[in-house]
């Protein structure tokens, strides 16, 4: 992408990664995305984050492009994740005078990443500030949990600057770097969406605790990690309202309670109906949704297994273990956010039965206050399996009644 200077004392020195299609395993890039770095040049130069180790001779090159590396007094590191920290160790190679500025936390965390036990690392308080020359300075705001522990803003009073990392950040490759030059706007608000989706989305509290942080500074302009610069007038504002929207406490107003099943003959799925029967029995006014979850998207089951107030697992015993469907179901569920939610697990089998001890296993693992032992029924369930079945619900259906 090269460099881009974005204010008289501010320039992006970050680079362009177009051709990413997965990030951190579990999130889908359909654009690519941005290694964002900034550098902010005066009688003392400070870099803000470094990048993907795989890109640093051009970050190299960028920032050489605007100052000698071995001119830069300080960088600071809001965030640690390797796609930030990654090139910290070989920067510091190259210009070992370097001071790097952080949160306690993250102070921790570049000592195993970086593995440089003279790298000259200093953890910084919520509130202190950074005098660099010609009158101007620093604040570090420490925010955690967005995303991780280490997470804190920098802001940037002379220029109205905040640099946020990953906090309103998106997914995005986009060359021009300036939110007013997003060629594609839709695809850009599809990203930023996924994006706090998959990333933000288990710290909701902490999300609407970082914005009142941003709130309370006179901030035109954040720079964050990924994607292009938010600026005042263009998506600054409402990408901030949207964060506000998104992390607001789900209010139901009816309890929800989806059981999820697959069904390689339909005996698994009949006996999920049974068992919602139970429950409506027990709470009528709850929303009892049963879904064959080869029927719908999985991003709809994503979402519903993790907005409920309790849930159910469905499967059949295939070459002794349960479905993989299911099984990828449960490997979505938030576990920051899941802890002593009420679940169960049920199935239908032939042989040997495992589906469901596994399934009760693998809920017990993720600290969910999960029912009983499950239900079991053998092949096609009978009357009386069936009537147990609707019992089990009831029994369920209980524990949630308070």
């Amino acid at each position: 992408m090269g460099v881009v200077k974005l204010t008289d004392d501010v320039y992006s020195v970050g680079v362009l990664n177009p051709n990413m299609r997965i990030f951190d395993v579990i999130m889908r890039t359909e654009f690519g995305t941005s290694y964002n770095a900034y550098l902010i040049k005066g009688e003392k130069n400070v870099l803000i984050e470094t990048t993907h180790p795989r890109y640093f001779e051009e970050y190299l090159e960028n920032i050489s492009s605007v100052v000698d590396p071995k001119t830069i007094d300080y960088v600071i590191m809001n965030h640690n994740e390797p796609d930030h920290s990654g090139s910290l160790a070989k920067l510091l190679e190259v210009a070992p005078q370097i001071q790097v500025l952080t949160s306690q936390a993250g102070a921790i965390y570049l000592r195993n990443i970086t593995n440089e036990p003279n790298a000259h690392i200093r953890a910084v308080k919520d509130g202190e500030t950074l005098d660099i020359g010609g009158g101007k300075e620093l604040r570090f705001v420490i925010a955690p949990f967005l995303h991780w522990p280490d997470s804190m803003f920098t802001y940037y009073a002379a220029e109205k600057i905040a640099f946020t990392c990953d906090f309103l950040g998106a997914h995005y490759c986009e060359p021009r770097m300036i939110d007013s030059h997003v060629t594609y706007p839709q695809r850009y608000e599809s990203a930023f969406e996924n994006y706090y989706t998959a990333i933000f989305g288990p710290f909701k509290p902490y999300v609407l605790k970082g914005l009142a942080k941003l709130d309370e500074l006179d901030v035109d302009t954040v720079c964050t990690s990924h994607g292009p610069v938010l600026t005042k007038g263009v998506y600054l504002e409402k990408n901030k309202e949207l964060y506000r929207k998104w992390s607001q406490p789900a209010v139901r107003e009816k309890k929800y309670i989806p059981i999820f099943y697959c069904s390689a003959y339909g005996y698994t799925g009949e006996l999920g109906k049974k068992i919602a029967e139970g429950i409506r029995n027990v709470l009528p006014d709850a929303v009892v949704e049963v879904m064959d979850v080869n029927e719908h998207p999985f991003d709809e089951l994503a979402h519903k297994i993790n907005e409920n107030d309790a849930f159910l697992l469905g499967s059949p015993t295939i070459n002794k273990d349960a479905v993989r469907p299911i099984w990828l179901l449960a490997a979505a569920i938030d576990l920051i956010n899941a802890k002593g939610r009420p679940a169960a697990a049920f199935g239908s089998f032939g042989w040997s039965g495992e589906a469901v001890p596994m399934l009760v296993e693998r809920l017990k693992s993720m600290k969910l206050n999960v029912f009983e032992n499950g239900f079991t029924a053998r092949f096609v369930p009978s009357d009386a399996e069936f009537a147990d079945a609707v019992a089990f619900g009831k029994r369920f259906a209980e524990q949630l009644k308070a």
